[in-house]
């Protein structure tokens, strides 16, 4: 009955533990495992309820714990089955000429098994390829596919951020811009369909937080909420697709969409959980596509294994503006307008104070 107890008593200690609002890893990697704390968490829940043990207050204090910390786990990843309304509609009948197909690989550095992914991207012939942890022997491997993608933006790099966009529509005016770190670029461009429709592109992959790579989640956050801000002030077609070392539960996820308004395809079907690739029971979203309310949706699905710690997405969008009178975007109050600000201006800060260290190291811009 102790380990019982004890586990039960871990479940609802996870679960406040999250709401603590702290950037420190140890506090942010509350938002990752919400499945796996839900499944220990029912199991838990069945053996105490059935155990044949007197009921005093504390068993049953511990139990109504339990419950209100699983009753808002499942709130927090409900949106993401079947249950829930969608947020974006399926596409009908879509236009090949007004549709876009992008597949995101988190390609993980040392991996050498090339062949997997090139031989996955001849298969599904993505119109937009990001990939993610690429360097330039994978830059070099990927020149097999540069004959079917003539717009390119290489960013090859050593560090674990090294990213790589491969088009075959017209990519206008590509930027690579270092937001808040000298070490992690982002991709900004503008995209013209074959319909010749403009729309904006983003490609992140900010640092998680951890205990081996960011101390804290301030830097993560900002990044993807000053995009968030820019993209709440234009009126663009916008997509935002990248390994965001977020799950989209998170507080700062959800926090981004509604600055930006923008949708996420996932919402009322399913997780498409891209990591850990080798470990089935720890896995969860990362790897992320989340556009305007003028797409619908003909696809979105996890791609087969290509020797990565990550599963590769391949997501399917038709650009249709009748779409934006039946798909509403998520709307920032005050509160959230503020938060965002506080958070942007946490992350400046945060990089003005780590620039000198940086320096000697930082790429070239």
């Amino acid at each position: 009955m102790l380990w019982i107890e004890i586990t039960a008593g871990l479940v609802v200690f996870l679960t406040i533990w999250g709401w603590i609002p702290r950037d420190e890893w140890w506090v942010r990697g509350c938002d990752f495992p919400r499945l796996q704390i839900i499944a220990v968490g029912l199991i838990v829940l069945l053996l105490l309820a059935g155990w044949p043990a007197p009921w005093d207050g504390w068993r049953i204090g511990l139990l109504l714990l339990l419950v209100m910390a699983l009753a808002y786990q499942l709130r927090m990843v409900l949106p993401y089955t079947r249950i829930w309304r969608r947020q974006v509609l399926d596409a009908v009948n879509p236009a090949p000429e007004a549709s876009i197909s992008i597949l995101v690989s988190n390609v993980l550095t040392p991996n050498r098994k090339y062949h997997l992914l090139i031989d996955l991207i001849r298969e599904k012939q993505p119109d937009v390829v990001l990939t993610l942890e690429t360097d330039s022997h994978w830059q070099q491997a990927l020149q097999v596919i540069e004959p079917d993608y003539p717009y390119r933006v290489p960013v090859p790099l050593d560090n674990l951020y090294g990213m790589h966009l491969y088009s075959r529509l017209p990519l206008l005016e590509p930027e690579v811009k270092f937001l808040l770190s000298p070490e992690i670029p982002s991709i900004h461009t503008r995209l013209r369909l074959r319909n010749g429709k403009v729309i904006r592109l983003y490609c992140l992959h900010p640092k998680p937080p951890s205990p081996t790579e960011a101390p804290d989640s301030t830097l993560r956050d900002a990044e993807l909420l000053m995009v968030g801000r820019h993209i709440e002030n234009t009126s663009d077609t916008t997509i935002v697709c990248g390994d965001l070392n977020d799950v989209a539960w998170s507080r700062t996820t959800r926090l981004f969409q509604r600055i930006s308004g923008l949708l996420d395809p996932r919402v009322g079907r399913k997780f498409i959980n891209t990591f850990h690739a080798n470990y089935p029971p720890l896995r969860w979203a990362l790897d992320h596509v989340f556009h305007t309310n003028d797409f619908s949706l003909i696809s979105a699905d996890r791609m087969p294994h290509v020797g990565s710690d990550h599963f590769p997405v391949m997501t399917r969008l038709h650009f249709d503006p009748a779409m934006e009178q039946f798909q509403h975007e998520l709307e920032a109050d005050a509160a959230d307008e503020q938060e965002a600000s506080d958070k942007i201006a946490e992350g400046r800060q945060q990089a003005h104070e780590e620039e000198p260290a940086h320096q000697q190291q930082a790429p070239g811009k």
